[in-house]
């Protein structure tokens, strides 16, 4: 999923650039995306058949992170600077990045990469319910409370409830629902802190997926030792997981919210959990039940109430 919130913007592009080409561009990259975020669970699943979790996390934020520091010399865009600054980032790093990557990889070893993509779905419910507590001026509708009941439901239907949710691992599955709570606690302490900094959105996610390195870097070697052998597949499985999944993703999706805006950008996070069950089927061969798909429609049915707004008075 995304690495920072996508609630500002950028200048967008101005018309006379390209006339014909922005409206196609947008859509190639919007697909693109989806993939790319898509089969991110596919690749944590094959990168942990290989490599412990914070392994796979350490691998997957080094890629991400060489990618936009090319980026970043390429555009001539300096790191941010600022103590206090830093101390922010390095905040949302744990709760954008390090924690919930490292929560993805240490569920998957347990729970099918189809099951942790429906959990991810799920982070538009708990942005709308901490976005109540946390910010004053977001006040819940009758509309987006609704939402956030069905998409609970539609985790229960995903979850297998009335079975007493045999065959499930508990443990696997909160670790993948911790994760898609991280994210929305990490927007909105970012929307409260880093707002308006005067940064581009390349250098501050830059710095912040640098820190989430270092971090890594600093916890991997305490609960792990060096890899007996380095297994190819998985090697390349985490290296497309940085590269494309975290460092091109992050350019894509900035891309798209300058262009198309951010409500138009953020749907596609509808698309992750289709993209996900598709490819953890069809490659992996993953057993699929009647209620993962119908509870993930129930669940994206919830979010995307969840983001509709109420007409603001006049």
């Amino acid at each position: 999923m995304s690495t920072v919130t996508a609630s500002r913007t950028q200048s967008p592009t101005t018309p006379d650039q390209a006339p014909a080409r922005p409206r196609l561009d947008w859509r190639l990259r919007f697909g693109a995306l989806s993939l790319i975020w898509g089969f991110s669970f596919l690749l944590i699943k094959v990168g942990t058949s290989g490599y412990a979790p914070f392994q796979v996390t350490l691998g997957r934020l080094v890629f991400g992170t060489a990618v936009l520091v090319a980026a970043m010399a390429v555009k001539r865009e300096r790191l941010p600077r600022g103590g206090r600054l830093w101390a922010h980032m390095a905040v949302a790093a744990f709760f954008l990045n390090a924690l919930p990557f490292s929560l993805f990889a240490y569920s998957e070893l347990t729970i099918p990469s189809t099951l942790a993509g429906i959990c991810n779905a799920t982070s538009p419910l708990w942005g709308m319910a901490l976005s109540v507590v946390a910010l004053s001026e977001d006040r819940p509708t009758r509309v987006r409370v609704a939402g956030l009941g069905l998409g609970f439901l539609g985790v229960l239907t995903v979850l297998g409830a009335w079975q007493g949710f045999h065959g499930l691992d508990a443990t696997g599955t909160a670790m993948a629902l911790l994760a898609s709570l991280s994210y929305p606690v990490g927007w909105i302490y970012v929307r409260r802190t880093l707002a308006g900094t005067g940064n581009s959105h390349l250098s501050m996610t830059g710095g912040q997926l640098l820190v989430a390195t270092v971090q890594l870097a600093v916890v991997t070697p305490l609960f792990t030792g060096m890899p007996e052998h380095f297994a190819l597949v998985p090697l390349l499985a985490v290296a497309a997981l940085g590269a494309l999944g975290t460092g091109l993703a992050v350019l894509l999706q900035y891309g798209l919210v300058a262009e198309v805006g951010p409500t138009t950008a953020q749907m596609v996070t509808y698309f992750i959990p289709v993209i996900a069950t598709a490819a953890g089927v069809a490659i992996l061969g993953e057993s699929l039940h009647w209620n993962t798909p119908v509870g993930a429609a129930i669940v994206l049915a919830g979010a995307a109430l969840t983001q509709v707004r109420g007409r603001k008075s006049t």
